[in-house]
């Protein structure tokens, strides 16, 4: 079954320990609908990060963007591992002319001890659950979206929060207007099938039926999930301690000013830097790419905007009482040594 602690941190110090460690780490990023779209190949201290196109949803994601996102939030948990053990990650993001699915270089020449901040992150990792639901009606902690406001911006994103009924209320009828789209699309609807999973699948990707709940829940505006039960009855029942009163908790939109693969890249470290945070201060995230699969839709929030940047993803964060259970497949599957290292790291 899947990996429920953090990784162990390697006994000896060598480079493929650490590697296999940082690896360990990034197969509990998120990605859309798990479908874990990267590889990771090591030589020595260096560590290349690929998108695996063989993973893309070619009908929902025919650009490679949310992938990329993917990619990216790898690539963050990956640095993150790195300064748990305090070495201090060296990154270069794209370009490679000769393979666009590389995403990025990793190595580490230095050291230095991790903050207390990096390693409440780093202790979320395998916690941090995507939701896909309604929220308690309890408010997040005070001075949260400051903070994850800067986290974006750390990575040139930017977390807007829709703060008025009237912004909210556009943004979730986008977000059903894009799902009533999508679902009236058979090529989209066999795409999403491939990757949701019957109940007593033994599948390590996609969306397993104990991560979503058995029927939507409503909440005011009414942002709707994915029909990945497919009129099947698939999901779990709620809790008997959660609330009948569901709120659509605090509504975000992760923006980018440029529409690149660097940029998807780096609007996925934000996204994994955001997603932890959150956790780490008891707070769950949905998300919502069905308004931005849908060209139409993605240009009228870019409209509505005014700014020229590009929306990338949408956002709910608020608080839960039921978690749900997710599946990775095993970071070994994933990571392809060129060059064993057995040099121990001072």
């Amino acid at each position: 079954m899947s990996l429920v602690t953090q990784p162990e941190r390697p006994q000896l110090r060598t480079a493929d320990d650490v590697i296999a460690y940082a690896v360990q780490a990034a197969v509990w990023a998120p990605s859309v609908h798990n479908t874990q779209p990267w590889r990771f190949t090591a030589n020595g201290t260096n560590i290349t990060v690929h998108a695996d196109a063989s993973r893309q949803l070619a009908v929902a994601d025919p650009d490679g963007r949310e992938m990329m996102i993917s990619c990216g939030a790898a690539l963050f948990t990956a640095k993150l591992a790195l300064r748990s053990l305090g070495y201090v990650p060296e990154t270069r993001i794209l370009p490679d002319a000769t393979d666009p699915l590389v995403v990025a270089t990793l190595r580490w020449r230095r050291q230095s001890a991790p903050a207390i901040q990096e390693e409440r992150l780093f202790s979320q990792v395998t916690r941090r659950r995507t939701h896909r639901g309604g929220f308690e009606p309890v408010p997040p902690p005070r001075g949260l979206v400051e903070v994850l406001r800067q986290d974006a911006a750390d990575y040139g994103a930017a977390l807007r929060v829709a703060v008025t009924d009237q912004s909210r209320a556009t943004l979730a009828a986008i977000t059903e207007m894009a799902e009533t789209v999508e679902r009236l699309d058979s090529a989209q609807v066999r795409e999403l099938a491939k990757w949701a999973q019957p109940p007593g699948s033994l599948r390590l990707d996609g969306v397993p039926a104990f991560s979503y709940p058995a029927r939507q829940e409503m909440t005011n505006p009414y942002f709707p999930g994915r029909d990945f039960a497919r009129g099947h009855g698939w999901g779990i029942s709620l809790s008997p301690w959660v609330s009948s009163n569901r709120y659509a908790g605090i509504v975000c939109l992760l923006t980018t000013s440029a529409d690149v693969p660097a940029a998807w890249v780096n609007a996925g470290q934000a996204l994994q830097r955001i997603l932890l945070r959150s956790a780490a201060y008891g707070v769950a995230a949905a998300l919502h790419s069905q308004p931005v699969e849908v060209g139409w839709l993605r240009q009228a929030i870019r409209v509505e905007l005014g700014d020229g940047s590009y929306p990338q993803l949408v956002l709910r964060l608020g608080t839960v009482i039921q978690n749900a259970i997710s599946v990775r497949r095993p970071a070994m599957s994933v990571l392809t040594t060129r060059r064993s290292n057995e040099m121990r790291i001072s």
